[in-house]
């Protein structure tokens, strides 16, 4: 079963890189990021990295290839990449390093005894490491490849969606009570990265939460009343940020005239009214002071949560690479949860008041220690749910996704506490 998901997970990168033409390559769309070449060869010198050692009658081929692939960044790290197209390998030569790798893990995985597994984790975690790290690379290829120019990518069609009603925005009343976060160690039937251990229980005050996702017309809202221009509602490094940058409005959004569009993958089109926003944590934030209120905790978002299925299905929502782009945040009453709060599980990330910290009890993975560890650093924050370019296995309730406060291009929305 593992062996058929990590096919699935290449051929779901593999269709990524297809989409870019093949002049385009070693572009960098995200100024932050890598140049798209690298992640042809991240993603199979991670796997390599991760399994060769475990794995009988397989040696290094190329360790040059498997050191200059092995590690991305950190966005927003405080500067940017500056290597040139002429620095990596030509197409040829990473297309090689990739199938020969793909041909040695095969044939080593297809006569492993699992029974006699070389290291202390057993097989089924390092396989759902090596598919999980895919799958997440393959939504960072997706909203790396939404900031490339149209003109250099190759359509695989839009899946359009019914319009639907204006939400009946408001806030749901979720009571005092307590959640669990994270996994527990000893159930051997449920994977996770090691930031998800160990479970512990929060108890969580009575607040009130927003029912919906904040859309991009109540986003343009805080715009025209000069959201951007108003010093108050932003901490002071999100104020320099947008300062210095230049930012009025959120990455996915362009101006036509006096008119906004959407940016989608393969097209522009009128501002969707009833789609979530998409936009970083300060922007999130700065939003959610103007509105009087604040972003949720961790736990409350959790505790919102509480009734939603562990295993959804597509009636409640898109995921699992089903669409580019986001949809009505009312177009699936099925996802409510117990509290009546909807759209959780996917539609967007998003966005937590929670620093991305270790929980009680944390242990890093032996085999890839700073996983995590790199991030507790007090410059990133929680996310939660998941976006339609995220695969299934990660809509779990305990999966935690991270990034710094001022990283525009994920696909992170956000919705208020008070």
């Amino acid at each position: 079963m593992l062996l058929e998901r990590l096919a699935e997970a290449r051929q779901q990168t593999d269709r990524l890189f297809k989409l870019v033409r093949p002049d385009s390559l070693y572009e960098r769309p995200i100024p932050e990021r890598h140049r798209i070449v690298f992640y042809l060869g991240h993603l199979q010198a991670f796997d390599w990295n991760l399994l060769q050692s475990r794995l009988p009658n397989t040696k290094h081929f190329d360790a040059g290839l498997d050191q200059l692939f092995a590690f991305g960044i950190d966005p927003v790290d405080g500067g940017l990449p500056s290597d040139r197209p002429q620095d990596w390998p030509v197409e040829s030569q990473v297309n090689n390093y990739r199938d020969r790798i793909r041909g040695a893990l095969d044939t080593a995985l297809a006569h492993t005894d699992f029974a006699h597994w070389g290291g202390e984790e057993p097989p089924s975690v390092i396989l759902s490491v090596a598919i999980e790290h895919r799958m997440m690379h393959a939504e960072t290829l997706a909203y790396m490849l939404h900031q490339l120019p149209v003109d250099q990518k190759i359509s695989d069609g839009q899946v359009e969606l019914p319009q639907f009603g204006a939400p009946a925005h408001g806030m749901v009343q979720i009571p005092e009570g307590s959640v669990t976060l994270g996994l527990r160690r000893d159930d051997p039937s449920a994977f996770g990265w090691d930031n998800e251990y160990e479970a512990h229980t929060v108890h969580v005050p009575a607040f009130m939460l927003d029912r919906y996702k904040v859309t991009n017309a109540q986003f343009l809202e805080f715009m025209l009343a000069g959201g951007y221009q108003e010093q108050s509602f932003w901490s002071a490094d999100d104020w320099n940020w947008i300062t210095q940058h230049g930012i009025a409005h959120p990455v996915f959004w362009k101006k036509n005239g006096e008119a906004w569009s959407y940016r989608r993958m393969f097209d522009e089109i009128p501002l969707p009214a009833d789609w979530p926003v998409y936009v970083s944590h300060a922007e999130a934030s700065a939003y959610a002071r103007w509105a009087g209120k604040r972003l949720p905790t961790e736990a409350e978002w959790q505790r919102a949560s509480c009734g939603t299925p562990q295993n959804p299905g597509q009636e409640h929502g898109y995921f699992d690479f089903g669409r580019w782009d986001p949809f009505a945040v009312n177009a699936v009453p099925q996802s409510r949860s117990a509290f009546g709060v909807e759209g959780m599980l996917a539609n967007g990330w998003e966005w937590t008041s929670s620093l991305f910290e270790p929980y009680p009890g944390f242990q890093p993975f032996p085999f890839y220690e700073g996983y995590s560890a790199n991030f507790f650093d007090g410059k990133h924050y929680v996310m939660k749910g998941g976006s339609p370019r995220t695969d299934a296995s990660m809509l779990r309730h305990s999966f935690r996704n991270w990034f710094q406060p001022h990283y525009q291009y994920v696909y992170a929305g956000f919705r208020c506490a008070r």
